[in-house]
């Protein structure tokens, strides 16, 4: 029996739960907060028991970020490094096709908006690159809007996270794009 225990759990992999088993034998459901703000119930059955962030096998993980804010490039490092991976960071999309043949990452963030060249004709060009388009490519931006998400697809991208994005948000990406992390069973 599990008292006082706090667990993290994830639905379909979009939605973030918590569950705190307090002498309960078997529960019937658990609490759920969407990403988008509301909650819910979710049937204890269907909800998938995710590994804890040090557990999911991050380590030697290839990442390219793309963003022209140092303080997001500084800031995403920051935090994909301490989950263990490699990164490399470029300012803009001209800069990044340099890094990405380089390197050869296993996953991009691209921020939309930047100069010389934005984050829809960087993620084109990788996409159309036969050596690279296998390559996840995540879409980072503070546009949330319907017409971005849209054009983000239609260029290749594989997800979207809008700023300002949490720690957890950044790694169930990195989770869901190279099949890490996820619990075995």
């Amino acid at each position: 029996m599990l008292s006082g225990w706090l667990n993290q759990f994830a639905v379909e992999r979009h939605v973030s739960c918590i569950i705190e088993l307090y002498h309960l034998q078997n529960p019937v459901g658990v609490l759920c907060s969407y990403r988008s703000g509301k909650h819910g119930w979710a049937d204890v059955n269907k909800v998938k028991s995710v590994e804890t962030t040090a557990d999911r096998g991050f380590d030697g993980l290839r990442v390219v970020l793309i963003d022209d804010s140092k303080t997001v490039r500084q800031s995403a490092k920051a935090l994909l490094e301490g989950a263990g991976c490699d990164v490399v960071t470029a300012s803009d999309g001209f800069e990044s096709l340099a890094r990405i043949v380089d390197h050869r990452p296993d996953i991009i963030f691209i921020d939309i908006t930047m100069p010389r060249l934005d984050g829809f004709q960087t993620c084109a060009l990788i996409k159309q690159n036969s050596k690279f388009k296998h390559i996840p490519v995540v879409m980072l931006t503070s546009k949330d809007g319907l017409f971005d998400r849209a054009r983000s697809k239609l260029v290749g991208a594989d997800h979207y996270i809008t700023k300002p994005f949490s720690r957890d948000e950044l790694l169930d990406i990195l989770a869901l794009c190279t099949e890490r992390g996820e619990s075995e069973g």
